[in-house]
C-alpha cells in the first residue's frame, strides 16, 4: 500500500521543498472534491507568501496540462485549496483512492518547484479618496488609533501591502499589513450596507468592497475602481500574490475615474 494510504479524516504531511528550505506542509481533505494545501495554524505575511506562490505554480502547472482532474485552485491566508474531480484522477492512480490520487499528484509536481515558471504578482497603485462622504468612519479610527486624520491617511498610504486573498465575495480582497499604529478592531456593530469601493480597514488590514454589502470593517475611503466585472477576464482585479499601494486622490479626481469607469 502507497505511504499515501491514510484514512479519509488524517492529514498527510510532507516537506514543502527538496532544498531543505524549512517549509512544511500538509493535506488535509474537505469533502470527495477538494484537498487543501496547510502551510501553517497561525498567519504570517512568510506563510502567506508562500502559500500564493505555490498557488500560482499549481495553476501554471494546471495550464500545461500536468494537473489532470484539477477544476480549480484557490489560494488563502496561509492555504490552497485546490478542486478537483474524482472520476477523472481516479484513472491516473487506480490502485488508490481519489484523495489518495490527488496528493500524489500534486506531491510528484511540486518535488521540484523551481521548474515552474509560475505567474509573478502585479503592482499596481489604488486611488483613494479619503473625502468626508466617503470616509465615514475616518474620525472614529483617527480617534481609536490616537492620530490626527492627516497621519492615518498618511500611515493608510505610506507603503506597499500584499494582496493576502481574495474571499468572501467575488473580487473581494484582504490587504496588509498596515503599520502597528492602524491597530483597530471591526465596527461593534456591522453596517446592512457598504457602497461598492469602499476601503475598510481593521487589525492591520484593508479590504476593498467589490460590491453593495453588508459589513463590519472602519471605512477608511472609497477607490473609483472596480474589484470586480464577469465581463473581465481575469473577472478580478487583484490576486492573492500582488502587491498594491494606496495612493490619495481628491473627490474631483475620485468623480472623473468613476465616470471613466462607468463606461
Amino acid at each position: 500500500m502507497s505511504d499515501l494510504s491514510r484514512t479519509l479524516d488524517e492529514p498527510i504531511a510532507a516537506p514543502l521543498h527538496p532544498d531543505n528550505t524549512g517549509y512544511q506542509w500538509q493535506f488535509e481533505p474537505c469533502g470527495d472534491r477538494c484537498v487543501i494545501l496547510i502551510f501553517g495554524n497561525v498567519f504570517s505575511i512568510d506563510l502567506n507568501r508562500q502559500a500564493a506562490l505555490i498557488g500560482n505554480q499549481l495553476r501554471t502547472l494546471g495550464a500545461q496540462g500536468l494537473l489532470p482532474g484539477v477544476t480549480d485552485v484557490v489560494s488563502a491566508m496561509v492555504t490552497v485549496g485546490i478542486h478537483y474531480s474524482p472520476e477523472l484522477i481516479a484513472g491516473h492512480f487506480p490502485d488508490v483512492s481519489p484523495y489518495e490520487s490527488i496528493c500524489k499528484l500534486v506531491a510528484e509536481r511540486l518535488k521540484d518547484s523551481r521548474s515552474v515558471a509560475a505567474k509573478i504578482g502585479a503592482c499596481l497603485e489604488i486611488p483613494v479618496c479619503y473625502d468626508p462622504e466617503y470616509a465615514p468612519d475616518l474620525e472614529d479610527i483617527a480617534q481609536a488609533c490616537r492620530l490626527p486624520v492627516n497621519e492615518v491617511i498618511a500611515a493608510h498610504t505610506a507603503d506597499w501591502l500584499d494582496v493576502l486573498m481574495v474571499g468572501f465575495a467575488p473580487g473581494h480582497p484582504y490587504i496588509g499589513m498596515h503599520d502597528s499604529a492602524l491597530s483597530l478592531p471591526r465596527r461593534a456593530t456591522p453596517r446592512t450596507l457598504v457602497k461598492q469601493g469602499s476601503i475598510g480597514i481593521a487589525n492591520r488590514q484593508s479590504v476593498i468592497y467589490p460590491a453593495d454589502l453588508p459589513g463590519g470593517w472602519n471605512l477608511i475611503g472609497r477607490t473609483p475602481l472596480q474589484m470586480f466585472s464577469s465581463l473581465s477576464e481575469p473577472p478580478c482585479l487583484l490576486q492573492g500574490g500582488d502587491k498594491i499601494q494606496f495612493v490619495p486622490i481628491t473627490r474631483h479626481e475620485f468623480e472623473l475615474l468613476a465616470r471613466e469607469n462607468a463606461k
